[in-house]
């Protein structure tokens, strides 16, 4: 048995932005996203390989979460259209008119409660199965009990996989963003630091306390290393402060229990409502379990 943790947040910009028709309400209002992410997800619950019997979906709402207060000019409502900023409520209730379980994050963010998810899940289920291309989501996964799916590339990375392709642990990814910084999350990292020098350190020191000072010590040997480690030197509150904003809190309580996640079909008579307050009729006939 799997359980699926999705990135609605993701999801929803996804279909907001892709080149998908739009559509309005009745009332005139932008639903094309809201559909998106419905008609997203009864893919999903009709995908053979996937075999989806435990779901949760995970919302931002709002964007904006307690590492704003550590360090403001970290990702936030701020840039979001307002057309999709607009639909995130109504993502949220569109999701559970399909039955599947609904976690909105409101002091912490989605990857959060993803992150949450996977840590209280993984030893009741076979599987953990992370549905996000997010890179930070690669922090949690766990040899094959957790995993992270990219469902538009079809790529499934485990352990192993994630070690290959990064050079590194899962368990470093926090420390290896600190050094490179994070553009979608909105924080620098270090001058000089490209994914190819935070690599090879991360290999080799796995943390950022354990690289030492004094370059002619490391056991790797990145381009500039004499600069990086000046730089390092100069600017290690500033990455532990990066390292602690791209670190996903695990203990974010969740009441949901394993059979709280389990899908047992698309509620007819709240699915087609939601159907006919949207004007998508079209999707009354997709279902292919109901309860």
């Amino acid at each position: 048995m799997r359980v699926h943790l999705v990135d609605g947040t993701y999801e929803l910009y996804r279909a907001h932005f892709s080149p998908r028709p739009d559509h309005r309400e009745p009332s005139g209002t932008d639903a094309k996203a809201t559909v998106g992410i419905v008609e997203s997800m009864l893919a999903l619950l009709h995908d053979a390989d996937e075999a989806v019997t435990h779901l949760a979906v995970v919302f931002d709402n709002p964007i904006r979460s307690f590492r704003n207060d550590l360090y403001p000019p970290y990702k936030s409502d701020e840039g979001v259209p307002p057309e999709l900023r607009a639909q995130f409520d109504a993502a949220e209730r569109a999701v559970g008119a399909i039955g599947v379980s609904v976690w909105s994050m409101r002091e912490y963010e989605a990857d959060d409660g993803l992150a949450s998810g996977a840590r209280k899940f993984r030893d009741e289920a076979e599987q953990v199965r992370i549905l996000t291309p997010d890179k930070d989501l690669g922090q949690c996964i766990r040899g094959d009990r957790v995993v992270q799916v990219d469902r538009r590339q079809k790529k499934v990375t485990n352990e192993a996989a994630f070690r290959v392709e990064r050079g590194f642990g899962p368990e470093s990814m926090p420390d290896f963003l600190a050094l490179t910084g994070d553009s979608a999350d909105g924080f620098p990292g270090l001058p000089g630091f490209g994914k190819k020098s935070a690599s090879m350190l991360m290999g080799a020191y796995e943390r950022l306390e354990r690289i030492p000072a004094d370059s002619s010590k490391w056991t790797v040997k990145p381009r500039g290393a004499l600069q990086l480690a000046a730089t390092l030197t100069e600017r290690r509150d500033e990455a532990y402060l990066y390292r602690k904003l791209a670190t996903l809190i695990d203990t974010v309580p969740l009441e949901d229990s394993l059979d709280d996640l389990k899908f047992r079909g698309v509620p007819r008579a709240r699915f087609e409502r939601w159907c006919g307050e949207l004007g998508v009729q079209r999707l009354v006939s997709v279902p292919r379990r109901w309860q």
